[in-house]
């Protein structure tokens, strides 16, 4: 309980593994259990304004553990296609739009037609 007497950082955390962090939470976890039940007994008020920062503790914790699944999942698809949760989000828009490949390619049709009909030029008389 020596970790959760105080907040817990996240930077602390990150340098941490995953089967600690994953003990960790279970301790908060247990701690948040134990206040709870003191919080229905009519326990002390100092102990249950810790109920709030016990549950922001497993948010950072469990925050930790799921950008470090995620950092490993990334490292185990590179140069491959990404799942989509995955993916970087960006917006609805820019997901749609066509890539630049599709841009600038044309139709068999506009190919032909661009070879057998070229742009004019004039020689304008200055």
């Amino acid at each position: 309980m020596s970790s959760s007497a105080n907040k817990v950082r996240a930077s602390e955390l990150v340098t941490k593994k995953r089967d600690e962090l994953l003990k960790q939470l279970d301790e908060l976890k247990t701690e948040l259990s134990q206040l709870r039940v003191q919080k229905i007994t009519g326990g002390n008020a100092s102990k249950l304004t810790r109920i709030s920062t016990v549950r922001k503790s497993i948010a950072r914790v469990l925050t930790v553990v799921n950008q470090k699944t995620r950092a490993n999942l990334r490292e185990l698809y590179k140069n491959k296609r990404l799942p989509l949760d995955l993916r970087t989000k960006k917006t609805r828009a820019i997901r749609r739009r066509l890539t630049k490949s599709e841009r600038t390619s044309t139709t068999e049709r506009a190919t032909k037609k661009a070879i057998h009909f070229p742009k004019r030029r004039y020689a304008i008389k200055a």
